[in-house]
């Protein structure tokens, strides 16, 4: 099926009449006779004038049927063109009323059912009304006279239009010399206003303006503003044609000449390694992609090196210079994945859990996805050792397509190592972001830098501030490397840093961050993540088989509550790669076929129990509270112990207690004090009786106002002989006014608690809002009670204590 009934003039030459031996363009000596009614074609991108020969197409079963009618009869056939060439079958308002009548000189029916036709224009004619619509097209036509008039104005113009036409081909528009000479030939005004329209690349609508232009000098004047128009195009593409030579031309006259040089210098025996050199980078400055200041600069050095002496000893400076330059991927990217399903599964193959974390990785994902250029995020992921910060930078990596790059900043304290060194010194080299990224290959990698809370600062400067123009989305799209004095473009890198702690990250670097907290994992999270990522990776390490070793999820419990007690999972991989060890030595030496290690037979493998778990105090005692702190590797249970003593109102605090923690263990005693007749307390045991506040594991620094609480409950324990219920734990910081204030660390402290086995806490009520980021299955396991007043505390922990208020 024909797009269009003509698919293109097969010549831009009109054809000979093979019958006449004539032009068929010229002039017939007898005018033929057109009837009243004929068969109508709709033409499709194609105007026909009077007088020219064209091949058409016809496909249509309308234009068939018009065609094969005319061929019964006299040959001739009505043919306009149609508004819209896209239109299938037009209806008599989508076909223009001024068209040509033409006799068909040849006809091919081809195998498909379509026909060719040779067709010679006649007359023009206007539609007066349309007989028929079906089988085919008929309409009722009024013949178009064209009067010929010669005269001195009409010859101007036809000179000019004739000039004009030739300018066209001698400015580039392909018009074959044969059109010209016929174009000179023709004496007529009319007709030559058509021959040339017809050779323009027109549009429809202006061709057809010049078919229905009767006045012969109004179509001359039409056709010669179009070719002006057509001709000022064509001028301006030949300045700029020959602009583009003469450059081309001095480009490939300087390279003849190298090459002719290089050429004598060979025969002489005489070859010039530097200028070989030289040519060698400038292929790789072209090929790199640089920015064009940085291109310029980069020519520069090259200049400086080919005026040296190959002795000089800066000659080496400049080469490692040009090195690092060309080496860099200035524009050389990983092409990114944007499937988010995908993503998605990558993500959790690798982690269990971290669900903020995926989740604000999907959501760069499907903003990049609707943006052409996002500047890549700048995380920080702030948690204990062992819980997953830098793995999930490599899942990330992963499910972005991105190359992955991480570096160590523990213990970096020298700002060059950021920067680099200026090229002024021995051995300078560029810091390590840049070297970093020339390694990768790539300009969107995925940038990890571990341990940022532990950089330093000395004398030879502060890297954090090095890092502020790194990790600032506004700043690195520039950053400045001191060794390359040249702008590079980081906006594209995702970075991700991790940190232990926030306290020690500078208040403006962490402000350029978006932190996400990792917490610990609960005992379930732990077990999963044991049996799906651990136990196989352990196992495949040690060279064993699946069928070879077993661990139950009893002994994987064992090994969580009695042989670690930490908030990631890091000890807990090496105490399964304890048992794969000792199963592949039984492998080896005595041939075992299988073993199978059970909650039972755990300690065969692992020795003696380490932790003891659930309630570390086996029954309710006077003056020994529990409490939950915070710790840099997670939440922790501690116990505070307290007693009274003869004295004369001192107060000791032991177990390595920071100024926060002693602070508060003296409000304590102060609201008690304050609060002793309530509390059924003799209120002049300060002047008799000495206090001691003792926090075991006293070789662990310990600090925060969180123990406030715990500390209070544990005097007021010793001072009035109620013991403390020991499957209570608590957390809260204590005021002067008994009220009780939030602390931070909730999630982590709660964990803590589940894990000791603990059962009932005590939280400040403005904490229950962090509720939420506690699992479910934790708080469905634990009774917490929202405190906000000293003396519900204290009839929550006492026995049988009742505060008068």
């Amino acid at each position: 099926m024909y797009d269009s009934e003509v698919l293109g003039r097969l010549s831009h030459v009109p054809h000979f009449s093979r019958r006449e031996g004539r032009r068929c363009m010229s002039t017939k000596d007898e005018r033929t006779q057109i009837p009243e009614v004929l068969p109508l074609i709709p033409l499709r991108d194609l105007i026909l004038f009077p007088n020219l020969v064209v091949p058409l197409f016809v496909g249509r079963e309308r234009s068939i049927g018009a065609l094969e009618q005319s061929m019964r009869t006299d040959h001739l056939v009505a043919l306009v063109t149609q508004h819209a060439a896209e239109t299938q079958d037009p209806t008599p308002e989508e076909i223009y009323d001024v068209g040509c009548v033409v006799t068909i000189l040849q006809e091919l029916k081809l195998p498909d059912g379509t026909a060719k036709a040779l067709v010679e224009g006649v007359q023009r004619v206007r539609i007066l009304e349309y007989v028929t619509i079906d089988p085919h097209l008929t309409v009722r036509v009024e013949v178009i006279d064209e009067p010929e008039r010669a005269d001195v104005e009409a010859q101007a113009l036809m000179r000019n239009l004739i000039a004009d036409f030739e300018s066209a081909s001698q400015l580039g528009k392909p018009i074959p010399q044969e059109v010209l000479m016929a174009a000179s030939a023709i004496e007529e005004p009319g007709r030559l206003a058509d021959f040339v329209t017809f050779h323009l690349s027109l549009k429809i609508e202006e061709k057809q303006q010049i078919l229905e232009a009767l006045d012969p000098k109004e179509r001359l004047r039409k056709t010669s503003d179009f070719l002006r128009k057509e001709l000022e195009i064509l001028e301006l593409g030949s300045k700029i044609q020959n602009r583009v030579k003469e450059s081309m031309t001095k480009s490939q006259r300087e390279y003849f000449l190298r090459e002719q040089l290089k050429a004598i210098q060979q025969e002489l025996g005489q070859f010039d390694e530097m200028q070989a050199e030289v040519d060698e980078y400038k292929d790789k400055i072209a090929a790199a992609g640089m920015p064009e200041p940085v291109a310029e600069k980069a020519l520069k050095e090259l200049g400086r090196l080919e005026k040296m002496p190959q002795a000089a000893a800066e000659t080496a400076v400049i080469r490692t210079y040009l090195d690092w330059l060309v080496g860099l991927p200035w524009q050389i990217a990983d092409e990114e994945k944007l499937d988010l399903t995908e993503a998605q599964e990558i993500l959790d193959e690798d982690h269990y859990g971290l669900e903020k974390v995926k989740e604000r990785v999907l959501e760069y994902l499907a903003v990049h996805k609707l943006t052409d250029h996002m500047r890549g995020p700048i995380l920080c992921f702030v948690g204990p050792p062992g819980v997953g910060k830098t793995s999930i930078g490599k899942s990330i990596a992963r499910a972005l397509n991105r190359k992955f790059i991480r570096i160590s900043l523990g213990g970096v304290r020298d700002e060059a190592e950021i920067r680099g060194h200026r090229r002024t010194y021995v051995g300078a080299l560029p810091g390590r972001i840049i070297q970093s990224i020339s390694q990768s290959g790539a300009n969107n990698p995925v940038f990890m830098m571990d341990e940022i809370d532990k950089v330093g600062a000395d004398f030879r400067g502060d890297p954090t501030s090095a890092l502020l123009e790194v990790l600032d989305p506004e700043q690195n799209n520039a950053f400045q490397d001191h060794y390359l004095e040249a702008p590079f473009d980081l906006s594209d890198v995702m970075f991700i840093t991790t940190a232990n702690l926030l306290d020690p990250i500078p208040p403006a670097l962490k402000d350029r961050m978006e932190v996400i907290h990792f917490p610990g994992y609960t005992e379930e999270e732990k077990l999963h993540i044991a049996r799906k990522y651990l136990v196989p990776k352990q196992v495949k390490e040690h060279g064993l088989r699946p069928s070879l070793l077993t661990i139950s999820d009893s002994a994987i419990r064992e090994i969580i509550r009695r042989y670690t007690r930490e908030a990631g999972v890091r000890n807990l991989e090496r105490q399964i790669a304890t048992i794969c060890r000792q199963v592949a030595r039984k492998v080896v030496e005595g041939g075992t076929k299988k073993t199978s290690v059970t909650g039972k037979s755990i300690h065969e493998y692992l020795g003696p129990v380490r932790f003891t778990f659930g309630l570390a105090e086996k029954k309710n005692e006077v003056g020994a509270a529990t409490g939950l702190v915070w710790t840099e590797v997670g939440g922790d249970v501690i116990f505070i112990e307290a007693t009274k003593m003869k004295g004369k109102g001192g107060l000791t605090l032991t177990g390595q207690l920071g100024d926060v923690m002693k602070e508060s263990a003296q409000a304590a005693v102060s609201w008690i004090r304050a609060n002793a007749t309530t509390l059924g307390i003799d209120p002049g045991f300060a002047e008799s009786l000495d206090l001691h506040i003792h926090v075991p594991a006293a070789a662990i620094p310990k600090d925060g106002p969180s123990a406030g609480i715990t500390m209070a409950v544990a005097l007021t324990s010793v001072l009035t002989g109620t013991k403390v219920r020991r499957d209570v734990a608590m957390t809260g910081e204590i005021t002067l006014r008994g009220r009780v204030l939030p602390i931070g660390g909730l999630k982590e402290k709660l964990l803590a608690a589940h894990r000791a086995g603990i059962k009932t806490v005590l939280i400040p009520k403005e904490n229950v809002r962090d509720l939420d980021l506690v699992p479910e299955h934790v708080r469905s396991e634990m009774n917490i009670v929202a405190v906000e007043r000293m003396d519900e505390v204290l009839d929550r922990a006492l026995i049988g204590a009742t505060v008068k208020r």
